[in-house]
């Protein structure tokens, strides 16, 4: 880990009370996050919810929460979906993502049921408290539900208050929509 004085400011904000300068700062931070690798759909997941943003001398760290309904068994739960979580290159090993992270999870605590993720580095987001959905992974499509089986090793969940009730091996489904479902 880099030893950089940190002073970053956190704020949390809709996109509906971001100012279009705010978003595109954000939308820069991701897209030179993941290397180009952002595309539209991606920035359209990242909308319509709540935005952590790590301010230092600029955007640092982001996470979205965004409103899903995820099915877990039989049964549907409002789950804060956590979407678009980057730090800048420049930045990376000092904790600011882990920052963005928290407060997203405290997002999830007041707004939500759940919390939902999908990822490939499970080890950050285990550190903060969320664990690994173990059970099969769907996606629906109207009234059919469609077998998603590279999502199962990625899903990973928040349990809270009655959260803890969810059988982390149940099925659970998520709603179909342009780009990565899950």
């Amino acid at each position: 880990m880099r030893h950089h004085r940190v002073m970053a400011d956190v704020r949390v904000l809709t996109t509906a009370a971001a100012a279009p300068p705010v978003l595109q700062r954000i939308r820069r931070l991701l897209v030179e996050a993941f290397d180009g690798d952002f595309s539209e759909d991606d920035w359209k997941h990242a909308l319509g919810g709540w935005h952590v943003l790590v301010t230092d001398e600029g955007a640092v760290a982001h996470a979205a929460v965004v409103p899903r309904t995820i099915e877990f068994g039989e049964r549907p739960w409002r789950s804060g979906y956590v979407e678009a979580v980057a730090t800048a290159p420049s930045r990376r090993g000092e904790g600011l993502g882990s920052l963005a992270m928290t407060e997203a999870g405290e997002v999830v605590r007041r707004r939500f049921e759940v919390g939902v993720l999908s990822t490939g580095r499970h080890g950050f987001y285990e550190r903060l408290g969320w664990e690994r959905w173990r059970g099969p992974s769907f996606v629906r499509h109207g009234d059919q539900r469609i077998r998603t089986p590279d999502e199962d090793d990625g899903i990973m969940v928040l349990r809270f208050g009655p959260g803890l009730e969810l059988r982390l091996t149940d099925p659970i489904v998520c709603q179909a929509r342009s780009g990565d479902d899950w």
